[in-house]
């Protein structure tokens, strides 16, 4: 007989934990790419008419926003979330430098066990 796997439940402790590291991950990285976008490739692209670097990690940024998007939902509905919680933090990864704050903020309440 083939053995069974068993996975979490969608909101154990354990879940909800790797969900949190998803989102972490891809808040940096979205908020990474963000700043990179405004800090060099924008100054580079009107100030020295280079605008391949905007191309380049606008795209980035984009794609991977969604991906950060998917993780933020799946979190905030596994730990479960209030809505304008949910909204601020999706917001927060389109701001230069908030997306840290937000991440910050975010792990900060998940560990304290307290609803974002």
């Amino acid at each position: 007989m083939a053995a069974e796997r068993t996975t979490p439940a969608r909101d154990s402790e354990q879940a909800i934990a790797a969900a949190l590291q998803r989102y972490r991950v891809m808040a940096i990285v979205v908020g990474v790419l963000l700043v990179l976008l405004f800090v060099v490739a924008m100054p580079l692209k009107y100030w020295a008419d280079m605008p391949t670097m905007v191309t380049v990690l606008g795209t980035a940024h984009g794609w991977l926003y969604a991906l950060f998007f998917l993780s933020a939902v799946d979190l905030a509905l596994r730990a479960k979330w209030t809505l304008k919680g949910t909204v601020i933090a999706l917001v927060l990864g389109t701001i230069p430098f908030l997306s840290f704050v937000g991440e910050h903020d975010v792990t900060r309440k998940m560990r304290a066990g307290e609803r974002v």
